[in-house]
């Protein structure tokens, strides 16, 4: 990868930390797991096999009067360690301190934290507070306590007002700081990196809410070259279609907004039906504060277009109920925003894989098919 100037998940991440270590910005990453990483694919500590409880952390060998990186496998009481960090990110405002649960929906036995303390820290206490949660998420056909990190839950408190266009003077910067939280759905390991450095190079402390990958962190199409991390470069809050139907919007039918992992399976579609002229995807990479500055411009370059939201997710769960009013009020409710993606159903994912397969392929047909909502405009 180096060779040929691109990085995966698991390097933007070293990236990001060892650039910030070299900055003098302690990092401090914990959970169950993370020292290997659950899918394999950190490897921060290394075990001697001759010498019991001998260690090595690479990263805290990269630079002559570099920071200290500290990553520690946690006990299994997400409750108890997510309080913990809670803590010492409180009393350490200039660390960047992580937590992981080895799976997204594990936060779930941590919710008072999360709903007394992160939610509304500010809010209820006058304290500002910058701790990281990495919840891995991604419906892969591993049943449903392996699947969704329940976005619903976190975008549910998001303490914006989703039938106000906000004026858009210093937009960006000003909506990250009068927000309760960010919530972000990274599409490429070059995003990962910036969004990592921007929380903790921000003058302001907001908790951030990341839904990490799984089956992207081995995904061939899910690299990032050098040069989207160079000096320069930032986060992204929207990702525009740059292929065709971007060179030709008059003619674009149908624009795709979508997040995370869905936006590969989308392009493979794409590209099968042969529809990159007719169908446009953006991603939204920020959820939550909303875009609306960068998605009111999306909307406006394709006049033609029907705007569908497509999701991975369950319709009762995921980032629907959330981007629905929203884009519409980005829109002034000129036109429907259609949904394509799962049923609603109780649980988070089904256990069985061809079950799984059937309801992916499902959700795809209802996003090429361009006559899908005809019926109901």
């Amino acid at each position: 990868m180096v060779k040929n100037r691109t990085v995966d998940w698991a390097l933007a991440e070293y990236m990001a930390f060892g650039s910030l270590l070299k900055e003098g910005i302690h990092i401090r990453l914990s959970g169950q797991d993370v020292e290997r990483g659950t899918f394999s694919h950190r490897h921060h500590v290394l075990h001697d096999q001759n010498v019991d409880k001998r260690i090595c952390i690479p990263m805290n060998h990269l630079w002559p009067n570099q920071a200290p990186y500290t990553v520690c496998n946690s006990s299994l009481s997400e409750y108890g360690v997510l309080g913990f960090e809670l803590g010492f990110a409180m009393a350490s405002p200039n660390a960047l301190v992580l937590w992981e649960a080895q799976f997204g929906d594990f936060h779930n036995t941590a919710q008072c934290i999360i709903d007394q303390f992160i939610c509304p820290g500010q809010a209820k206490w006058v304290r500002q507070n910058g701790i990281v949660l990495l919840l891995p998420h991604g419906m892969e056909g591993m049943g449903p306590e392996h699947s969704s990190a329940r976005p619903e839950r976190f975008l549910q408190m998001c303490n914006d007002d989703p039938d106000v266009f906000p004026k858009l003077d210093d937009f960006d910067v000003r909506q990250l700081y009068e927000c309760n939280w960010i919530v972000v759905n990274c599409s490429t390991p070059a995003n990962f990196f910036h969004v990592l450095r921007r929380q903790i190079l921000l003058p302001f402390r907001k908790p951030l809410i990341i839904f990490t990958p799984k089956s992207l962190l081995r995904h061939p199409e899910a690299r990032s070259s050098f040069d989207d991390m160079l000096p320069g470069t930032h986060f992204l809050r929207v990702i525009p279609d740059s292929g065709p139907a971007a060179q030709n919007p008059e003619q674009v039918k149908r624009v795709l907004f979508c997040t995370g992992k869905v936006y590969y399976d989308l392009t493979r579609e794409r590209k099968a039906r042969q529809m990159e002229a007719d169908v446009a995807i953006t991603r939204v990479e920020q959820l939550s504060p909303f875009p609306f500055d960068l998605l009111q411009r999306e909307a406006q370059k394709y006049p033609a277009a029907e705007l569908v939201w497509c999701q991975e997710e369950h319709k009762n769960q995921g980032y629907y109920d959330y981007v629905k009013p929203r884009l519409r009020t980005t829109i002034n409710r000129a036109k429907p925003v259609w949904y394509a993606g799962r049923e609603p159903a109780a649980a988070p994912a089904t256990g069985n894989k061809k079950t799984h397969l059937t309801e992916l392929q499902r959700l795809l047909d209802m996003a090429f098919n361009l006559d899908a909502f005809k019926d109901l405009a």
